[in-house]
């Protein structure tokens, strides 16, 4: 990575703290901030202004993805149940304190995400939250299964309009021109903007340079916003299969004027749980800040961007974001050098790039595969990995890498009962492009060598 463009690109911007799963020590749920309730502030949250509305966004955005749980049925039960209490709570104080984004889909919380927000937003006066849900249609991409879904959105979300609507997770000709094209979907969308059903219409975007390109230039829209992934990692380092970086896409938008909205600004959550090499200079640099504060500071230094997106199942990860976008602070310029020397660090120390959306799920032969991706990079992030022998730790890191994959993932859903069916990849259902079989094969042969070298 060139230090000199790194640097260049955060100037004045935003610090933004967010007390992830994890912060900067393993282990910790959240950074040791002040927690107490009294100190958040009600009226100090930083709005980006939509250039085509007007409309004051906060770049806090609440991503639906994720939602609180509860047992469902007797105890012992399965956990797919909605917390719908929790969920309800959650949307009150962010509302309170200034949070009017809520971001959804048809396929989260395995259908059940829009539901759910719907009847927590529901509460509040319409005027009081913008709702961005999507047609999610990867499964069923026939104009009449994605009508139903467009006009069951409505129903689920007990709203007539929607303020943002997107097409959901496209990134390959092929697979667009089937979701989209073929069955007149993408017409019908832009009918239903002009009708005022839609009030933004945009896409998301996971896929190869190529494809962004024909979007921008090619697609025959004037698209009113794109997502985008876009964190300090990936700014100019392309990810899996992907030949594309994030400021590749955020200059394509900016040259266009169209406001990008931000998913990943913790690299689903490996911005939070960083290397212990990372993790050492962050703390050095900040002893109080959570790892993914930093990440969201860069999301939240560049000027086009209009939300970013977090996922907060706990009240205090509510609480330390809003405390750290009300307002937004500037980095400094050590900061930014620091940031620029956590890239280095983490591409020396290479994860597998998985963001635990399940799109990969389920698998037929019984593979956790977002389980199994995360037990490895843990042990690699925490600096316990079990890769020299000759190492003194040696013994020990084996030991807690494999008791620790036995705990996370029962031994029927782990790497070893692959058998390379390729039903994971097909259709490019990973959004991250990771070469999903070639990882499960190699982490297969990792644990079979632990297990031999006693």
């Amino acid at each position: 990575m060139d230090r000199r463009n790194f640097l260049k690109v955060l100037g004045t911007g935003a610090a933004v703290s967010l007390a992830a799963l994890t912060g900067c020590k393993p282990g910790d749920r959240v950074s040791n901030r002040r927690f107490n309730e009294s100190d958040v502030p009600t009226d100090k949250m930083t709005y980006r202004t939509d250039p085509k509305t007007g409309a004051g966004i906060s770049l806090l955005g609440y991503g639906c993805m994720r939602l609180p749980r509860r047992p469902k049925g007797l105890a012992g039960g399965i956990e797919d149940e909605i917390d719908q209490e929790s969920l309800n709570d959650l949307v009150d104080y962010a509302i309170a304190h200034g949070v009017n984004y809520f971001d959804t889909s048809p396929v989260y919380c395995k259908g059940l995400s829009e539901h759910a927000t719907g009847i927590a937003l529901r509460r509040h006066p319409r005027d009081k939250y913008f709702i961005a849900t999507k047609m999610s249609n990867m499964s069923c991409p026939g104009r009449e299964d994605s009508l139903k879904m467009y006009y069951n959105s409505f129903k689920e979300l007990g709203v007539d309009y929607f303020d943002y609507y997107l097409i959901h997770a496209v990134g390959v000709f092929d697979v667009y021109k089937e979701r989209y094209l073929d069955n007149g979907i993408l017409d019908f969308l832009v009918k239903e903007r002009k009708a005022g059903r839609i009030r933004n219409l945009g896409w998301s975007f996971h896929g190869q340079k190529d494809f962004f390109d024909y979007m921008m230039n090619k697609a025959g829209v004037k698209w009113d916003f794109v997502m985008i992934q876009l964190n300090y990692f990936d700014w100019e380092t392309s990810l899996g299969t992907s030949n594309v970086n994030a400021k590749y896409l955020y200059d394509e938008l900016v040259k266009r004027n169209i406001p990008a909205m931000v998913m990943e600004p913790l690299l689903g959550g490996r911005l939070a749980t960083l290397n212990f090499k990372a993790q050492a200079m962050l703390k050095q640099a900040d002893p109080d800040a959570s790892c993914a504060s930093w990440a969201f500071r860069f999301a939240g230094s560049q000027p086009n961007v209009l939300t970013i997106l977090s996922g907060m199942i706990y009240k205090e990860h509510l609480q330390d974001n809003l405390r750290t976008f009300s307002p937004l602070q500037p980095l400094s310029g050590q900061d930014n050098e620091t940031l620029s020397r956590v890239v280095q660090t983490m591409l020396e120390f290479r994860s597998i790039n998985c963001t635990g959306c399940n799109y990969c799920m389920p698998c037929p032969y019984g593979i956790d595969i977002p389980a199994v991706f995360a037990h490895y990079n843990r042990c690699l992030n925490e600096g316990n990995f079990p890769d020299n022998k000759q190492s003194e730790d040696y013994k020990k890191a084996r030991r807690a890498f494999l008791i620790g994959f036995d705990r996370s993932v029962p031994r029927l859903r782990q790497s070893d009962h692959c058998i390379n069916c390729g039903i994971c990849t097909r259709n490019r259902r990973c959004p991250q492009n990771i070469r999903i079989q070639e990882e499960m094969r190699k982490i297969d042969r990792f644990v079979e060598q632990l297990k031999i070298n006693v």
